[in-house]
């Protein structure tokens, strides 16, 4: 693990968020940030389940039900950090794109954030998402291997041009 992450403990609040691959392991890893840090988890699937039981069937639902709950969201994250708590969003962060959301949460509010990067191979990745299609944890959805490969198609690393605080997970 390298760690470029600023100092973060309970008194300074910190948004913590993850990049991955499907299946990489950032649910697992942010449970643990959660209790590590004595932080609010939101998990982003869980929520979307709950709300939209029957209305996600493909990627591109996901992407439509996914920006909806981000904007509802947002100004209530902002207000959880204003009030000094710490965040750890199991939501990905794993394009340009939707990193710059959870910038501008920690910006809005004056929180620290940290990107927790979980760089899993992807054979590693399929055979975790064997499991979790076997064990069906809450909010997951049954993924294929060429889904796996579509979704894996849009990933894009996190730059050090992003200028984000990251911890980086190198998996073998």
């Amino acid at each position: 693990m390298d760690s470029a992450a600023p100092s973060t403990n309970k008194a300074t609040p910190t948004l913590h968020f993850l990049c991955g691959k499907m299946a990489a392991g950032k649910s697992t890893l942010s449970k643990t940030l959660a209790a590590q840090w004595s932080a609010v988890l939101i998990c982003e699937y869980i929520w979307l389940s709950r709300l939209y039981p029957e209305e996600i069937s493909s990627f591109d639902d996901y992407l439509t039900y996914s920006a909806r709950l981000k904007e509802v969201l947002k100004p209530h994250l902002v207000d959880l950090l204003s009030q000094g708590n710490s965040l750890v969003l199991d939501f990905p962060a794993n394009v340009p794109r939707q990193r710059q959301w959870f910038r501008d949460i920690a910006n809005a509010a004056g929180a620290e954030h940290v990107l927790h990067f979980v760089d899993t191979p992807d054979a590693l990745c399929k055979a975790q998402l064997q499991k979790r299609n076997r064990e069906k944890p809450e909010g997951s959805m049954c993924m294929s291997e060429q889904e796996f490969d579509h979704i894996t198609s849009f990933f894009v690393p996190p730059a050090a041009a992003e200028l984000f605080n990251i911890v980086h997970y190198a998996r073998p």
